[in-house]
């Protein structure tokens, strides 16, 4: 192995967006490695594969040790893996929560967490979270995960200040709705109310409509590259130009205003009024 070669690791890298990163990183010159939490990744080229399950403490510190016994060292994370889940608050219970949660940011965390004492005694090396447009806009009907990317932001913004001083950091990446299988992968329900049917059925088709216009994940992949070799990074890059305008949107336009253009989008009630 040349010792200069950057070393990442790609968690979720069996397909989206987490496939296409893992490609395009090696294109750069990167020692790739995409982890997968079932079977060896396949037609990944010189991306090794490496299993890892991010909920759990012992696959993410075994995963972790093996990349850097392999390779050396840990340059760049980027955490990729997630789950999105469909319905209202009161369709699901308590612990399927919790298991998104789990996957989103605790994964992050503990991914984070073994890979900083190495960046932090070598002095370098950068953390790149995906995140979501859902990470500073509501989503009705996906709140858990719009929770679990609001959560995921600011425990990134924090932690960047808390490690920047070592030279390493730590920097999000926004998509909008990107052309994976994202939605056929989402938790669904475990509690369902009747009551609730018609949003939940009204929330999928709105979903399936804008995955058709979607970006391609390597459009994301491409975002991801420009973060992991730009020599003073931004915290927040968006990937995609509906990312773009909403960054910009949330930025000038009054709240009132972008609260009625969302609930117009999600066929809500546009004349409920805020208290």
């Amino acid at each position: 192995m040349n010792s200069r070669q950057p070393v990442a690791i790609v968690t979720g890298a069996s397909g989206g967006i987490g496939r296409a990163t893992a490609l395009a990183l090696a294109s750069k010159g990167y020692r790739v490695f995409g982890t997968t939490r079932g079977k060896e990744l396949k037609n990944l080229g010189d991306v090794s594969s490496v299993t890892c399950d991010v909920t759990s403490d012992e696959s993410v510190a075994d995963a972790v040790s093996f990349v850097t016994k392999v390779a050396g060292r840990i340059d760049l994370l980027v955490n990729n893996a997630g789950i999105g889940m469909l319905g209202a608050l009161e369709d699901s219970s308590i612990h399927q929560h919790q298991d998104l949660f789990e996957v989103n940011v605790f994964g992050a965390l503990r991914m984070m967490k073994a890979v900083l004492p190495g960046m932090r005694d070598r002095k370098e090396g950068r953390i790149i979270n995906i995140s979501s447009v859902l990470g500073f806009i509501p989503a009705p009907f996906s709140a858990s995960y719009a929770a679990s990317k609001h959560a995921l932001e600011a425990y990134s913004a924090s932690l960047d200040h808390e490690v920047r001083g070592t030279g390493v950091r730590v920097i999000l990446i926004e998509p909008a709705y990107t052309q994976t299988s994202f939605d056929t992968n989402m938790l669904r329900p475990d509690e369902p109310k009747e009551q609730f049917a018609n949003a939940r059925a009204n929330a999928d088709k709105l979903i399936g409509d804008a995955l058709e216009k979607a970006d391609s994940p390597e459009t994301v992949a491409r975002v991801v590259v420009k973060a992991a070799m730009a020599p003073y990074p931004r915290l927040r890059y968006p990937a995609g130009g509906v990312a773009r305008q909403l960054n910009v949107a949330r930025k000038l336009l009054p709240e009132s205003v972008l609260d009625r253009i969302l609930r117009k989008q999600m066929r809500l009630d546009v004349e409920a009024v805020r208290s």
